[in-house]
């Protein structure tokens, strides 16, 4: 893994438009069963314009600032090596079905410990007015040989 890649930031990610279907299977396929996550009416009840998204589901819009870094040559990253070692979600609002959302990468840590390398990287969520929805913390693990 190149180390110097500390501190590099990706362009962000188009925008990705959160579909009311794909939280619904989002929320079915982690067995988050609340009625917010999958009932319209129960979300509108409780303030929200429509279904919430599961508090994990930020990672859908993650992979794909991820997906620029894995693809970074001069990264360095071994896929085939990769196991995930970490993943955190600060929130300052739910995800809701709706929101148009885009991600932007930043590397802030690169790492070697006991053979193994370690990057942790920031994916900051912004949504289509510019504002903070959630920032998505995730360290990847590339085993040694």
């Amino acid at each position: 893994m190149n180390p110097e890649i500390q501190g590099r930031q990706y362009p962000p990610t188009a925008p990705y438009l959160v579909g009311r279907e794909k939280v619904r299977e989002f929320a079915r396929a982690v067995q988050a069963a609340h009625p917010e996550h999958l009932d319209v009416e129960a979300a509108r009840a409780a303030g929200h314009a429509d279904v919430v998204a599961p508090p994990t589901f930020p990672i859908v819009i993650q992979e794909l600032t991820l997906r620029q870094l894995l693809d970074d040559d001069s990264a360095g990253v071994d896929f085939t090596r990769v196991v995930h070692g970490d993943q955190r979600f600060t929130a300052s609002r739910p995800i809701v079905a709706g929101d148009e959302l885009s991600a932007q990468l930043t590397v802030t840590s690169v790492k070697s410990l006991g053979g193994n390398d370690m990057v942790t990287s920031e994916s900051v969520i912004t949504d289509a007015r510019g504002r903070h929805v959630v920032t998505a913390t995730s360290t990847l693990v590339v085993r040694g040989e």
